[in-house]
């Protein structure tokens, strides 16, 4: 096999390593992956308002809202409007939403974060170059992506596996 086919057959690798991830999240606990990130960060931070929590976790206002639309309607969590300032919406998980990530999978992206920041400053380096390079090779280098291992929309409904 030459050395591009090794190339492909990495990157398939990593994309169904993230296809099955998220299939295992959505198993265990009915949520796609950027919900899950959503409850993971309330649970660490709340309350928070829409836009911190945009840019706790590096999506768009719109996006969040979105996924906080779904959330809500599953009891997972609350919004609360500020009494200061009437603007804000103030979000926190519920009891139901605490419990159901307490047994949620551990996110790719962690482990990633972890064992990346383990490495060497030019290890890193080197890896996030041939990334770059490997988004280039792919006409990918101007597409608006979060920092999460996930494949599709981000914003898209559950699959509503586990109710």
């Amino acid at each position: 096999m030459d050395k591009s086919q090794d190339a492909l057959v990495l990157l398939r690798q990593i994309i169904r390593a993230t296809d099955m991830q998220d299939k295992e999240i959505s198993r265990c606990t009915g949520l796609t992956l950027p919900q899950l990130m959503i409850m993971q960060t309330l649970r660490m931070s709340a309350p928070l308002s829409t836009g911190e929590l945009a840019k706790e976790i590096t999506l768009t206002q719109a996006t969040v809202t979105s996924i906080l639309d779904r959330l809500e309607k599953k009891n997972l969590i609350s919004r609360e409007r500020g009494t200061e300032d009437k603007r804000k919406v103030w979000v926190n998980l519920t009891q139901e939403g605490l419990e159901l990530i307490k047994g949620a999978p551990t996110p790719q992206q962690d482990l990633f974060s972890r064992r990346f920041d383990d490495m060497q400053g030019w290890e890193q380096s080197m890896v996030i170059s041939a990334l770059e390079r490997v988004a280039f090779m792919l006409d990918a280098q101007h597409l608006d992506a979060a920092p999460m291992l996930d494949i599709g929309q981000l914003d898209r409904p559950d699959t509503g596996l586990k109710k």
